[in-house]
């Protein structure tokens, strides 16, 4: 996610408004000098031994690219580890993950440029051709904006750019004539609907075949986007532009960097995570470098370097002062609220910051790159790989590693700008881990858990078009290279743009829109590309010597448990205290918890709950002693989870033409009435205004006396229940606002309160994932008025319902037995589930890059308590899980079961006959999971 002109280090003075033909010729100048820099320091690397790393980074790149197009191709991605093709609608969905599918052989169109890169110009021509045969880009399919953007459209203008390159060198791609740029000027079209707001912001996600709002678009009803999601556009669009003349792309995407520019805070110059797109209120208000943010920042700078305008610079130079004012804690970027950016918003952070220090390289800005970048080599060093996100005393936050090649981008552009051999052993090492923890028989698998090294099926499109790239660059000669790579730029998915393209069809207007909003401050700007002397004040060991304190960092704070326990037992000294042995009314035990730096807290309902702050231990090792108490706590408390789990709710449809037929499962609420011990509530269902339920209902005669339908997002549960409640609700059904979430694929969790007494919420509140719910909205649409029952288990169907089922057409007796066989699918998978367990911290909402690795949580929506977020547990498991179905319980209830509908319509040998296939597929499933 940085400029291949890397560091601007050299010492040529731009004037303020320079020619951009200057700038641009600057550019790919800064890093000559500063490569030569380094002469001491970390021992040279001997050009046989970078030659030969570099041989091993194109093998990888084979196994990779190779097992993608043998065993999945035209797919999508490849799933590594059953060696097949991923494709959207075939495999059990991811939620947001999926977006990145839409049937156009996502990797091969990501890896084009990087064959010219590794100088596999055959295989390249050979991939255009495929490409321009195969690729179809009007498929029925919802698409996520940003990333349709940055792998499909930035891979077929990188792939454009290094074509027309071949064909002027004459040997390869004679027969090319501007194929690729016409696949991208389509695209670009289909993309340019999402833009068709108030705002400018594009909406998050288009059907490529059916545009926004169309009934058959299933798409155009979000109101939020992430800041990167709209703001990284403006790199793609304006190359398109240039390319083709059509200036529409890059005005379209100039006015939504405009838009984001002019909602920043204004105190603090800083944007939020999640903005709305219609009214330009920030959603979630807290700002950081990491994910939802990262890429708009890269952009601003970028979209400079590439088109020349000066606002862009001035921008981002404002966000970055904002940046390093508030965010940057060296060596830790944390993140802060907007409004009150001196209060951290989080203790953790995210594997998408390592691109930071890239982008630093490119500001010139080196001394915060280093110690930014060491800090998260320590963390590698220490799991093999960065884990998607990890706390401020670097413990594992989440184990995922989607193989993400930030932190080789990053490791590339600090060995350009500084020349310092230690950073090619960073990338050796790098591929040290790959071969070793994730290669696979059929390509590389994505870590599932770095802590155990397991892996999950999938690889990722970004792995081939970035770490592979990255990589090679970093042990390549400039002779390796078949063409000058400081000619181009880096997009955010390490595609390649020409510079030459600030020069042509320059017909958007530049208007400099900086200056309206903001006094600017000339001194917080650097208008010269910085002189490596400045950089590196004649002292070969500068990068050394910032590196040096941070070495032991990572070790220092998250000490080894099991050596200690061993040292105690040698010393003969009393061995630490044991979860299993700790007893709340033990002052020693309690006295011991102090010392470790764990708190003990009392709730109300007299559960106890532990917490701990490692910076309260009385010693390092004291904090060691209660990092693993408390971890062990957590597995105990699981394992009581177990033996007390809750049984999910269910949402039954009974009204005609369903009559119970279809049984949805549902998530229940820590506040309301409890179903297992109360009636079950029967009414109509009708859907509240504004939909998120998250302020004064607008329609509350539509709900009175009925079941409101609300969507999750935006507010607290309880106060949707609140809501609702005061509009005379009886019940109400949250859904989820993640589309495709399915209870096949997510464990449920309950409902989580506000923090406040909830005794006041008297109505039962349920929560159906989007795939159950989008059953009940579909009935409405079909039925118009759609009767429930909420209860704690599916109810058989009572004399009553017998005496009121009217005799049904074909047809809706057809479309309820669809409805009811997609319930019946949906229950059946939930008892064939393999049982698992988890516990976590302070209840909080999954944030963007947690989606596909959604742990079971008692969740509020929006992260309510953001100050901190250290490790927690209950003694009586308080964050239930209540995906882990005792499996005697699907034998014994059998009035839950939904076959028992199914017999009046079907027999039962019948309708086992029909769903054997999808059993069988899930318990393979199953058996690839474990």
């Amino acid at each position: 996610m940085s400029e291949a002109g890397g560091g601007r280090g050299s010492g040529f003075s731009v004037p303020q408004r320079a020619p951009w033909s200057l700038v641009a010729a600057t550019a790919a100048l800064c890093l000559v000098s500063a490569t030569s820099v380094w002469t001491a320091g970390a021992a040279p690397m001997s050009r046989e031994e970078k030659q030969k790393l570099g041989n091993q980074v194109l093998e990888m790149f084979d196994h990779a690219y190779g097992n993608y197009m043998e065993h999945a191709y035209p797919a999508d991605e490849l799933m590594p580890l059953t060696c097949r093709g991923r494709v959207r609608g075939q495999e059990p969905s991811r939620g947001d993950v999926d977006d990145a599918l839409g049937k156009f052989s996502l990797t091969l169109i990501d890896s084009l440029d990087t064959l010219v890169v590794l100088n596999k110009t055959k295989e390249f021509e050979d991939a255009v051709r495929k490409v321009l045969r195969d690729v179809n880009l009007d498929n029925d399919v919802v698409v996520s904006v940003f990333e349709t953007n940055i792998r499909v459209l930035g891979g077929l203008l990188g792939g454009h750019s290094l074509a027309i390159m071949l064909k002027e060198k004459g040997e390869y791609m004679q027969w090319y004539s501007d194929e690729l740029l016409q696949m991208a000027k389509q695209l670009g079209y289909k993309l340019l609907p999402a833009f068709n707001t108030t705002s400018g912001l594009p909406y998050p996600r288009i059907n490529l075949k059916f545009g926004i709002r169309k009934p058959e678009a299933r798409t155009g009803t979000e109101t939020d986007t992430c800041t990167a999601c709209a703001g990284t556009l403006i790199l793609e669009f304006a190359a398109l532009s240039r390319f083709t003349g059509a200036t529409i792309f890059e005005e379209y995407a100039r006015k939504a960097l405009d838009f984001l520019w002019e909602k920043r805070q204004r105190s603090s110059n800083l944007v939020g995570v999640t903005i709305n797109i219609h009214t330009g209120d920030w959603v979630r208000k807290d700002s950081g470098v990491g994910a939802g943010i990262d890429s708009y920042y890269e952009y601003l700078l970028k979209a400079y370097v590439l088109l020349g305008d000066d606002s862009f610079l001035e921008r981002f130079n404002t966000h970055y002062d904002a940046i390093m004012r508030y965010i940057s804690q060296p060596p830790l970027l944390l993140d802060v609220h907007i409004h009150k950016p001196m209060l951290n918003a989080r203790t953790w952070m995210d594997a998408l910051l390592a691109f930071f220090p890239g982008l630093q390289v490119l500001k010139g800005d080196i001394r915060p790159a280093i110690e930014t970048h060491e800090m998260l080599y320590q963390v590698i060093k220490k799991h093999n790989f960065l884990p998607e996100a990890f706390t401020t005393d670097f413990r594992v936050h989440w184990a995922q590693h989607p193989l993400r090649p930030e932190f080789a981008e990053s490791t590339y552009f600090l060995y350009k700008a500084t020349g310092d051999p230690y950073y090619l052993e960073v990338g050796k090492t790098l591929i040290e881990n790959l071969n070793k923890y994730a290669r696979v028989p059929c390509g590389f698998a994505a870590m599932k858990d770095v802590r155990t090294g397991s892996h999950e099926d999938r690889m990722d499109s970004f792995f081939l078009a970035e770490m592979f790239k990255y990589l090679y660059l970093l042990f390549a000669d400039k002779e390796d290279i078949i063409f000058d790579i400081e000619d181009y730029i880096f997009t955010t998915e390490a595609h390649l743009l020409p510079l030459w393209l600030s020069t042509t069809n320059q017909r958007v207007s530049k208007k400099n829109t900086t200056s309206e909003y903001t006094e600017l401050d000339d001194s917080n700007f650097d208008w010269t590309c910085p002189n490596t002397q400045i950089l590196f004040p004649n002292d070969p060991l500068y990068a050394q010597s910032i590196r040096e304190p941070l070495k032991n960092v990572v070790d220092k704070s998250c000490p080894r448990g099991i050596i200690r326990v061993e040292e105690s037992l040698r010393s003969g000294a009393k061995p630490p205290l044991r979860a299993r042995d700790f007893m709340a009314t033990n002052p020693e035990h309690l006295e011991i918890l102090k010392k470790m730096g764990v708190s003990l807290i009392h709730l109300k309902d007299g559960r106890v709950q532990l917490v701990q702050h490692a910076i309260q231990a009385a010693s390092s090792i004291d904090a060691e002693d209660g990092l693993r108490f408390m971890q062990e706590m957590i597995e105990l408390s699981s394992q009581q989870q177990k033996e007390q789990q809750l049984p999910p709710r269910a949402v039954q449809i009974i009204s005609h033409p369903f009559f119970g037929r279809v049984v949805l499962t549902a998530g229940p609420a820590q506040f309301g009435p409890d179903l297992s011990k109360h009636k079950e509530t029967r009414g109509f269902v009708a859907s509240s205004k504004p939909y998120n339920g998250c302020s004064e209902l607008t329609n509350p005669e539509a709900v009175m006396g009925k079941i409101a339908l609300i969507q999750r997002g935006q507010c607290m549960f309880a106060e949707k229940a609140r809501n609702i409640q005061n509009a005379g609700a009886i019940g109400g059904i949250v859904i989820d606002d993640n589309e495709g979430s399915s209870s096949d694929t997510a464990p449920l969790f309950q409902m989580a309160g506000d923090g406040k007494d909830t005794d006041d919420i008297k109505i039962p509140m349920l929560f159906l994932f989007s795939k159950e719910g989008s059953i009940i909205l579909d009935a409405i649409r079909e039925y118009e008025e759609v009767e429930v029952l909420l209860s704690d288990k599916a109810k058989d169907r009572d004399p009553e319902m017998e005496n009121e089922e009217q005799p049904s057409s074909e047809n809706d007796s057809q479309s309820a037995e669809q409805i009811a066989s997609r319930s019946q699918e949906i229950d059946l998978v939930d008892q064939e589930s393999p049982e698992e367990s988890s516990v976590n911290s302070h209840p909080e909402s999954l944030s963007p890059v947690d989606t596909d690795s959604a742990a079971s949580v008692s969740s509020s929506e929006q992260d309510s308590n953001p100050t901190e977020n250290h490790e927690t547990t209950s003694l009586d498991g308080e964050c239930t899980d209540l995906d882990n179905q005792l499996q005697e319980q699907s034998e014994t209830e059998e009035d839950s079961n939904p076959n028992v509908w199914g017999k009046k319509v079907q027999p039962i040998d019948s309708i086992l006959a029909d769903w054997n296939e999808d059993i069988e597929a899930f318990e393979m499933m199953d058996k690839d999971e474990l």
